[in-house]
């Protein structure tokens, strides 16, 4: 694909090596354990493996990314929520109180709020980092929400906010009233699906309500129905916190992170991501199935089978939150747990080994 304007947007090269794959499954086949008795933690721990290129992966210094903006199709009524509410929420974020705050400390990972488009203008401080393109996107059903400048330059802040970060493992958050309704259109343009399967409640419309909010979205794609390829419908659609996480996966794919993924809204930059650079695919841990109605065809879409499914559709990165001590017990058990040889316990082909002869006798006629 053609990038003109994107002239250094990140290269991820394929993933795939052969013998790194056959040690990795050698290694979790030595295990103290029947084979696969571990379930999806061992395809789990050989996709860290894979990302890592190593057999023997390890975590460290994992970041949550929290990207906030505001989207100007908010004002067509397609949140249970006022805008303001995102600003409100990054302040909650900030001062300790959300959910992600609250999951990130419980499990040792580093916060990081993005301004990358709030209507409102926050004071400085240690977990803020303030790269606003606009104060929120335009709306949509009058026209693009965001030029290609300005989603160059949210990808582009992605890219950088990545570079400056510590660590191998980059969590993916969001927060911003009306973005279910960004992530829908780009799943419907990019993924083909009706919009009408792929919109639901958000932050909670009752039924008539999500009738509007499907209505409104079948005339915002009407409107940009040649905002064909993933950067034209990212700036048809929006939103500044949706491109600078396209920035972020696509960075933290180059640097071989293992980026795990929260929900619609994430997938959805992951999905942007990956029509850009579909080898971004081999890197990203899904967290969980949202109840959001289009999550699971969005997985779907993306092949990707999720950790967990316990009906949330928050955002913020709580599922990727949740989901993050799996890939520690995952990296873990592939580290730390003996080995058949090692620990002397005999395994399963021994067992045949010896039962043989017997079996043998028992088939022998009696003298």
């Amino acid at each position: 694909m053609n990038l003109p304007n994107l002239p250094n947007l990140p290269e991820v090269p394929d993933l795939h090596d052969e013998p790194l794959a056959a040690a990795l499954q050698a290694a979790m086949d030595s295990k103290t354990k029947p084979l696969g008795s571990l379930g999806r933690l061992e395809a789990l721990a050989q996709r860290l493996g894979a990302i890592q290129g190593t057999a023997t992966p390890r975590l460290h210094q994992p970041q949550m990314l929290v990207c906030a903006a505001d989207h100007g199709l908010a004002a067509r009524g397609v949140s249970a929520y006022p805008s303001d509410v995102t600003w409100q929420m990054v302040e909650n974020f900030l001062a300790g109180g959300a959910a992600v705050s609250v999951l990130a400390r419980q499990h040792g990972l580093a916060l990081t709020v993005v301004d990358c488009g709030v209507r409102h203008d926050f004071a400085p401080r240690a977990g803020l980092l303030v790269r606003k393109v606009a104060p929120g996107t335009a709306d949509a059903l009058e026209g693009p929400a965001m030029s290609e400048v300005q989603r160059d330059q949210a990808i582009a802040n992605g890219v950088a906010t990545v570079r400056g970060l510590p660590g191998n493992a980059l969590l993916l958050g969001e927060m911003g009233i009306g973005n279910t309704s960004a992530a829908s259109l780009l799943l419907a343009r990019l993924g083909g699906f009706e919009v009408g399967d792929v919109t639901g409640a958000g932050t909670g419309l009752d039924a008539d309500a999500v009738v509007r909010k499907i209505g409104v979205l079948r005339d915002v794609l009407a409107r940009h129905a040649d905002a064909r390829d993933p950067l034209a419908a990212l700036a048809a659609f929006g939103g500044f916190e949706i491109a600078t996480l396209v920035g972020a996966v696509l960075q933290a794919a180059a640097e071989r992170r293992v980026v795990v993924v929260d929900g619609f809204i994430a997938s959805a930059a992951v999905l942007v991501a990956s029509k850009l650079r579909p080898h971004v695919l081999q890197r990203c841990v899904f967290a969980h199935r949202s109840g959001e109605r289009g999550h699971a065809l969005m997985l779907a879409h993306l092949r990707a089978e999720p950790l967990l499914d316990l009906g949330l559709r928050l955002g913020e990165g709580s599922g990727a939150a949740l989901a993050w001590p799996l890939l520690q017990s995952a990296c873990a058990l592939l580290g730390e747990m003996a080995s058949f040889a090692s620990a002397g316990v005999s395994t399963a082909s021994a067992g045949l080994a010896e039962a043989a002869p017997e079996a043998d006798a028992a088939d022998k006629p009696a003298r």
